[in-house]
C-alpha cells in the first residue's frame, strides 16, 4: 500500500513523504499509531503543508536535543552479567535495561522504544543507536562482561570466542530435523499408499458394477 507519512519513522522516512509499505506494517502500526495515512488524493493535496510544518517542529527539537545528543554520544554503559563459555548470557541486557543505565549513568530520561537494539544476549562491547530524531541518532556503547571479569574483557573478546551456540547445540538440532524429515516423507509415503488403496477399491467397485449390468 501507498501511504503519506505524518510524522517522521525511523529508517522509513520524514513527515510528507509517500512511501510503498507492506500491507500489513501499514495497517497494523503506521495507520493505528497515527504516523501515517493512506496516500488519497485528498490526503496527498495536504503533502506540502504536512511536510513545511514537521520540517519546522523537527528543527525545533534538533535544537533542544542537540545537547542531549552530545551528551549520550559515545557514553559507555557495563553490564556484569553471568554467561556460558561459548559467551551466551544468561538471559539478556534488553532496552529497558539500557534506559535505566543511561538516566543512573547520565541523570537523562530516555524511552526505551527510543533504543534501537534487539536484546543483547552476548558478552563484549555493543554500538546502540538512540533515536532523539530522524537526525539525531547518538551511538552508545554497551559493555557486557562477566560478573567475575573486569569489564575490559569485553573488549578482548574476538569473534571466534563469541559464537551463537556450541557445535553440539548445531549436532543435535541437525538430529532433530532429519527425525522431522523422515517422519513427513513416511507420513507422506504412507498417504501415498492409502490414496493407491483407495483408487485400487474405487476401480474394484467401478469392474464390479459394470459385471453386474452386462449380466
Amino acid at each position: 500500500m501507498k501511504v503519506l507519512l505524518l510524522k517522521d519513522v525511523y529508517k522509513l522516512g520524514r513527515a510528507g513523504d509517500i512511501k510503498k509499505v507492506a500491507d500489513g506494517y501499514g495497517r497494523n502500526y503506521l495507520l493505528p499509531q497515527g504516523l501515517a495515512a493512506l496516500a488519497t488524493p485528498g490526503m496527498l493535496k495536504q503533502a506540502d503543508r504536512i511536510r513545511e510544518k514537521a520540517t519546522e517542529e523537527r528543527a525545533r527539537l534538533n535544537q533542544e536535543l542537540s545537547s542531549v545528543a552530545e551528551v549520550l554520544e559515545g557514553l559507555e554503559l557495563v553490564f556484569p552479567v553471568k554467561a556460558g563459555e561459548m559467551g551466551r548470557l544468561y538471559g539478556s541486557v534488553t532496552t529497558s535495561m539500557i534506559a535505566d543505565a543511561i538516566q543512573e549513568k547520565s541523570e537523562l530520561a530516555v524511552d526505551r522504544q527510543q533504543i534501537d537494539c534487539q536484546p543483547i544476549k552476548t558478552l563484549g562491547v555493543h554500538e546502540v543507536d538512540v533515536r532523539l530524531t530522524v537526525d539525531l541518532v547518538p551511538q552508545i556503547k554497551v559493555v557486557v562482561h562477566r560478573e567475575d571479569e573486569p569489564p575490559e574483557s569485553a573488549y578482548e573478546l574476538s569473534e571466534e570466542e563469541i559464537v551463537e551456540a556450541p557445535a553440539e547445540a548445531f549436532a543435535e538440532l541437525k538430529a532433530e530435523l532429519e527425525v522431522e524429515e523422515e517422519q513427513a516423507m513416511q507420513a507422506e509415503e504412507e498417504l501415498a499408499a492409502d490414496q493407491a488403496q483407495e483408487d485400487l477399491t474405487a476401480q474394484s467397485e467401478t469392474a464390479d458394477s459394470d459385471s453386474d449390468e452386462n449380466s
